[in-house]
């Protein structure tokens, strides 16, 4: 299978060589985002624990540089998860349809896993699994529900 370009060319034959990050390294530094994130773990903190500074680390965040197969594995060690973590929900097919029309897209409607992946998601499940009483949970996510089904029926009626 042949290996995609390190960087796809915006638009061909683009005077100033416009180039936007291959959409496998956005996405292994966006699992990098966020698992950083659910551990409350700031960019400064994580570069201390790799000898990097916080740029550096924004900018494998960001999928503007490749993180390479040994600094992977070192990320994957001080996030506590294993490398094919970083790998889980990669986008699929050919090069040319993994490359996004722009980078500030936005998710699909209902896509669970951008919202975790927001401050609100991180933050919303952080608290909820804080939360002992198995009872105050349920009642939790009876209520969410509730919730969500009264904007469904809300925005259904014509």
């Amino acid at each position: 299978m042949p290996r995609s370009p390190d960087f796809v060319d915006e638009a061909e034959g683009d005077e100033k060589g416009t180039r936007r990050p291959n959409p496998i390294d956005v996405h292994v530094g966006s699992r990098v985002r966020f698992r950083r994130m659910l551990l409350g773990m700031s960019q400064e903190k994580l570069g201390e624990k790799l000898g990097l500074t916080f740029q550096q680390i924004q900018k494998y965040e960001k999928g503007i540089n490749r993180i390479g197969a040994s600094r992977l594995f070192d990320l994957a060690q001080v996030l506590g998860v294993p490398v094919q973590f970083f790998y889980e929900e990669a986008p699929v097919g050919e090069p040319s349809q993994l490359v996004p029309d722009g980078f500030a897209e936005k998710p699909a409607e209902g896509s669970i896993v951008e919202f975790l992946r927001s401050r609100d998601g991180l933050e919303l499940n952080k608290a909820f699994v804080r939360i002992s009483d198995a009872k105050a949970r349920r009642a939790i996510v009876d209520l969410v529900r509730s919730l969500a089904n009264d904007e469904t029926n809300d925005n259904s009626v014509g």
